[in-house]
């Protein structure tokens, strides 16, 4: 009978583990829900980092000229060969290009991020080939969603890198190191200065004062400030000759490819 009792009291033991994991694993997946609904708030149906309250009523602008050395409140020095109204794109690709991509990103932004993987390979294609012409704005969503200068000094940064003539490299490598979005990382301009040293001829010294000076501070707001105006609400806003693609859950790079080349023919 012996045996049995201790066979009894092992079995609850086990029930007892088999139940506290259960619990366990039911609460993990709570919050697992809870993390996929928070998500869900902030990237909306199209995977996008949503502008916040904070930035609606005007958070980012109301503290621009407050951000410890940077030239916020400074007339806006726009990066070399920018081009647009007020000279707020960034171009990149053959001026003769049929097709305009134009691309409103935060350096900061998951969702950037997540569009600059997937999509990358097939606009450098397109590009390269001289088949499409994108015009990058760069934007400080997530600045005013969760504080900080991270997008702010990046952007700053990627506008010195244009002055270089090495935007584009830059740009990719800012989307290869990105840090967490609630790391602000890139409000440090040693970090900046670093990842430059990934880019072939762009740490120089031209290139590390106008980092460190925040040459660009005040372009980039502006550029920020368009894009409230333009009743954007999220990043990356991605318009294909003025319209909006990334809204449609079709999307791919194959069909974006595909919409190119139809325009191309046009």
């Amino acid at each position: 009978a012996s045996p049995v009792r201790s066979g009894g009291v092992s079995e609850k033991n086990r029930d007892g583990k088999r139940t506290a994991r259960e619990r366990l694993a039911v609460e993990r997946e709570k919050q697992k829900s809870a993390e996929r609904r928070r998500r869900t708030l902030i990237v909306g149906a199209s995977v996008v980092c949503v502008l916040g309250l904070a930035a609606v009523i005007g958070v980012v602008a109301a503290n621009a000229g407050k951000d410890k050395g940077t030239k916020s409140s400074g007339p806006a020095v726009a990066p070399s060969g920018a081009q647009g109204k007020d000279s707020l794109a960034i171009p990149v690709g053959k001026d003769g290009a049929r097709t305009t991509l134009t691309v409103w990103e935060d350096f900061r932004c998951p969702a950037c991020q997540t569009f600059e993987t997937t999509y990358r390979p097939t606009i450098h294609e397109l590009t390269d080939s001289g088949q499409l012409k994108v015009e990058y704005h760069l934007v400080r969503l997530i600045d005013g969603n969760l504080g900080g200068t991270g997008s702010l000094r990046a952007g700053n940064a990627a506008a010195c890198a244009q002055d270089a003539g090495k935007f584009r490299d830059y740009h990719d490598v800012l989307y290869e190191n990105q840090p967490q979005e609630t790391d602000d990382a890139f409000s440090n301009n040693a970090k900046l200065i670093e990842l430059a040293g990934k880019v072939s001829g762009l740490d120089t010294a031209a290139f590390r004062t106008c980092v460190d000076d925040g040459t660009h501070d005040s372009w980039v707001d502006k550029s920020n400030a368009a894009f409230r105006a333009g009743g954007f609400t999220g990043t990356p806003t991605v318009l294909l000759n003025g319209k909006n693609i990334y809204q449609d859950q079709t999307m791919t790079p194959a069909k974006l490819k595909q919409l190119v080349q139809q325009a191309g023919k046009g």
